[in-house]
């Protein structure tokens, strides 16, 4: 498989897979030892919760790669084929607009929130790492959408 095909197809479920493990490896070692030796971890739910946010930028990029996004395709196929292209990119568009504003927004926001130092309550970790899986998930996503665009309108003899 070459580096290309791998970070196209792999890259968002590697990152999935491991960060569900670490999750859950998180969880487990903050119930045994509240449970079994009575103290706990300051840091893990924390941890838990910051790892979960990434996966739910990257898992949307996941989602608009496999076209598994919730949408409404009823008022779609009221037109012929040629019309449901255009429907179909007038949506990829408009959320292509979305996902550029989420990651030139997010940008700004993990800017200021670098500038200003602002740290976790239990960690000390920095905060701009957090909120950095915004812009990177509105880029993830806006990359898929331009593949989105290019599939809508290959030739059928080319996407087999």
């Amino acid at each position: 498989m070459t580096l290309k095909k791998l970070l196209d197809e792999k890259l968002e479920e590697w990152f999935l897979a491991a960060t569900m493990i670490v999750m859950v490896l998180l969880i487990f070692v903050q119930v045994i030892t509240r449970y079994i030796f009575e103290n706990s971890l300051t840091w893990s739910e924390e941890l838990a919760r910051y790892v979960h946010v990434w996966q739910i930028w990257i898992g949307a990029s996941l989602a608009v790669r496999k076209r598994e996004h919730i949408r409404v395709e009823a008022f779609k196929k009221l037109f012929n084929a040629k019309g449901q292209k255009v429907i179909e990119l007038i949506a990829i568009l408009s959320w292509f607009g979305l996902a550029v504003f989420l990651a030139i927004a997010g940008t700004d926001l993990v800017n200021t929130i670098f500038t200003r130092g602002q740290n976790s309550p239990a960690m000390q970790m920095p905060m701009w790492v957090v909120y950095s899986a915004i812009p990177l998930g509105g880029l993830l996503m806006a990359i898929r959408l331009i593949q989105q665009i290019y599939f809508l309108f290959k030739p059928e003899k080319e996407k087999a």
